[in-house]
């Protein structure tokens, strides 16, 4: 596993940033401008956007943003991650493991208990994710499968008193 500087991205990092992640998606930009868009919204924490950095040049980058649950007029305040990007020369190395380990953890301290994403199903169980519909949490926004739509509980029976649609904003349909 590679040993990487993982901390808080800030505005120096953005062009960085932005071609981490147009590399790790097949040199398209629709993740770095979900990014940008991300950033100019309520729903950004600035303390989960992360990045890795190794020996001065940032190999990966990790979004957390805040989304919703909302059932009837019933409405939670929850935690997304997309993107994830590993610069490809890098991946396979245990970056990307270190991010979301190091991005869990803050969601933790910050009082943030729930996190979903939609993600590949045999790399986010190893983080604590499982297949979030059977958990009573549905996702009507993208046409999904059940095994890639995924929620980590971060306090034990968080999930007990929240259930409903998973809401993510705006910015991520630019």
């Amino acid at each position: 596993m590679t040993v990487v500087l993982i901390r808080t991205e800030n505005e120096r990092d953005y062009d960085q940033v932005y071609k981490v992640n147009y590399a790790a998606f097949g040199n398209r930009e629709d993740e770095a401008k979900l990014v940008e868009r991300i950033r100019a919204t309520p729903y950004f924490v600035p303390q989960l956007s992360l990045v890795a950095e190794l020996d001065g040049e940032i190999v990966g980058h990790l979004l957390l943003s805040r989304a919703e649950i909302v059932n009837g007029t019933e409405c939670h305040e929850v935690i997304v991650l997309a993107p994830i990007a590993v610069k490809p020369a890098h991946q396979k190395h245990g970056i990307g493991r270190q991010l979301i380990q190091e991005g869990l953890e803050r969601c933790r301290q910050l009082g943030y208990y729930v996190v979903l994403l939609i993600g590949h199903p045999s790399y986010y169980p190893k983080f604590g994710f499982k297949p979030a519909r059977p958990l009573g949490l549905e996702l009507k926004q993208f046409e999904v499968p059940d095994d890639v739509f995924m929620v980590c509980e971060l306090k034990d029976n968080e999930l007990l008193h929240i259930q409903g649609e998973l809401i993510y904003p705006v910015a991520f349909f630019g």
